[in-house]
């Protein structure tokens, strides 16, 4: 008898199955390649466009709210292969439609290609660093806990901004709360790994705080609103493996006896606000979000399942978009506005898994929570960032014909006749070995088209073999819509976009650029009046004294 599990994946696969096939009937209805796809056609598409961007106007507002989406790995060809997975080459995602577009060079201050940590370090502190830090600066090199705690070197975050603000402040994962993407919104470093203390060296427990610790006993981790993702197996020492939440073994595991999340209860408690905790779909859907000030959701011992796994009952994990407008449906209390950051992590994960259908599903789940955020919010006084913290080396080539599944065979080499999928790795694990050897030593490449490629475990070839696929080092795209959006407009480095932030919502370094621009207002305003007025007058005196001239000096 198939377990709920297992009946779930499979009615799941089903449920995408019958989505592709009516997509593949739409696509053929009603996209170009249903049509002439005649001159007359993209003419009329360009034109349309055109008066859309012309027509479009700037929102110089100050951004009373900032909502920021990170892809974590979701690099280009992630997205348009997302899009075309989801229906076909001519739709978009969610934030696909935002008016403005730019690109972001990840690179850190020691490596060409780049870690989760240190890029979250430079688009939420708006400093770049080195590679595996948190929350710290060039001068804090990984492991170096003494030069970490020098506070010359630890950079603030919009989080702290925020909450300087007096602005509530949340954050939501599919991953562990203190990994590498989240942590540097709370938290300095000399290391992402140390989670807990158990990854710390013994001879520095006592002098550098673990990340975990410092989400719950530190400002501002201790001030966040709305807590949500993984990682309780950092939070409490010694919790046990189920059968749908398993011990993350890659990451750190508590054994000290702590408790950080009743120590966080305990806090709240103290301070008299209003709290609740939660660890599954039906205590989520059950929140009363005008009852809560503080949430916190650990929904795994590491990081959350991948959504084709994810248990949907009421003893499951939430989706990222039930997450997401649930942070904003607590945040969006605070009269002063509010900041939320949302990762959809487990792109990454599955990325260097080598599992492109994965990554893929993940990309679209993040789009389902950009998309029920717009529906939302008020752009007028909303900022909405879309953006991903690295690449990955997922490659997207061939020359497949349109009407054929992104994840299948583009075509066959004309080296060695064999097919290739449009989708590979230039680096990958084990599981990605494209090659095998015949008895007689014969190396040969693996025919993909005798595997169903469309499987979520189905691991397309890489072209180099080493534990896993990495990260890849070329630029990401970031989409933006709201105050101030069309700061974000051109090639950028990474770090400008904390800056572009700040400058929207008036925090942080720009807290007082707010009545400075009310200020310089009022002055180019009186300025304007007064040229306004010596011209006039200059006029004038320019009139009575041509008129003097010519009527009684020259006629003398």
């Amino acid at each position: 008898m198939l377990s709920h599990h297992t009946r779930h994946t499979i009615s799941d696969e089903m449920d995408l199955n019958v989505i592709r096939f009516f997509s593949i009937i739409v696509f053929l209805n009603f996209s170009p390649l249903g049509e002439s796809e005649d001159a007359k056609y993209w003419e009329n598409l360009a034109s349309d466009e055109l008066k859309k961007s012309l027509s479009y106007k700037w929102n110089e507002n100050i951004a009373k709210n900032v909502i920021v989406f990170i892809g974590d790995g979701m690099s280009i060809d992630t997205i348009t292969a997302s899009r075309i997975y989801r229906e076909n080459e001519t739709s978009y995602l969610a934030w696909e439609k935002l008016p403005h577009v730019g690109l972001l060079k990840t690179y850190n201050t020691n490596k060409r290609v780049p870690d989760s940590a240190s890029t979250a370090t430079a688009l939420f502190c708006g400093v770049k660093t080195n590679y595996n830090v948190v929350g710290v600066d060039k001068n804090v090199q990984l492991n170096d806990c003494a030069a970490s705690l020098n506070p010359q070197f630890r950079v603030s975050s919009i989080i702290d901004w925020a909450q300087q603000a007096n602005k509530d402040t949340g954050f939501v994962t599919t991953t562990r709360v203190t990994h590498a993407t989240p942590a540097p919104l709370y938290a300095s470093c000399p290391n992402r790994s140390w989670e807990c203390e158990n990854k710390i060296p013994k001879n520095l427990k006592t002098k550098c705080k673990d990340i975990a610790r410092q989400l719950i006993e530190n400002k501002p981790g201790k001030n966040i609103k709305v807590i949500m993702g993984g990682g309780r197996q950092m939070l409490v020492s010694n919790v046990t493996a189920s059968k749908f939440d398993p011990i993350d073994n890659w990451a750190c595991y508590s054994t000290d006896g702590r408790n950080l999340i009743e120590d966080w209860a305990s806090d709240k408690k103290h301070r008299m606000k209003s709290h609740k905790i939660i660890q599954n779909n039906e205590e989520l859907a059950n929140v009363n979000p005008d009852d809560v000030e503080f949430l916190l959701g650990i929904f795994a011992n590491g990081h959350l399942n991948m959504d084709w796994q994810r248990e949907t009952g009421p003893k499951g994990q939430p989706s990222l978009e039930d997450m997401t407008t649930m942070a904003i449906k607590v945040l969006r209390k605070s009269q002063n506005g509010y900041l939320l950051v949302v990762e959809g992590g487990l792109i990454d994960f599955a990325h260097h898994r080598g599992h492109a259908a994965q990554a893929l599903r993940e990309t679209i789940r993040l789009s389902d929570a950009v998309n029920a955020t717009l529906a939302m919010v008020d752009l007028a006084d909303t900022l909405i960032i879309v953006t991903s913290d690295h690449s990955h080396s997922m490659s997207f080539n061939g020359y497949g014909d349109r009407k054929t599944s992104i994840l299948g065979v583009a075509q066959n080499s004309r080296i060695d006749g064999i097919p290739f999928t449009t989708l590979s790795y230039s680096t990958g694990g084990p599981n990605n070995m494209g090659y095998n050897v015949t008895s007689t030593g014969q190396v040969f490449r693996i025919d993909p088209s005798l595997y169903d490629t469309e499987d979520f475990n189905y691991s397309q070839q890489a072209t180099i073999i080493t534990d896993e696929a990495y990260h890849g080092g070329g630029d990401v795209a970031i989409y933006a819509a709201g105050p101030f959006a069309h700061l974000l407009h051109t090639t950028h480095e990474q770090n400008y976009v904390a800056h572009v932030i700040g400058y929207a919502a008036k925090i942080g370094p720009y807290a007082t650029s707010a009545a400075t621009a009310s200020y310089l207002g009022k002055i180019q305003y009186h300025y304007h009046w007064w040229l306004y007025y010596l011209n006039i007058k200059h006029l004038l005196i320019f009139i009575f004294t041509y008129h003097f001239v010519m009527n009684f000096i020259i006629p003398s």
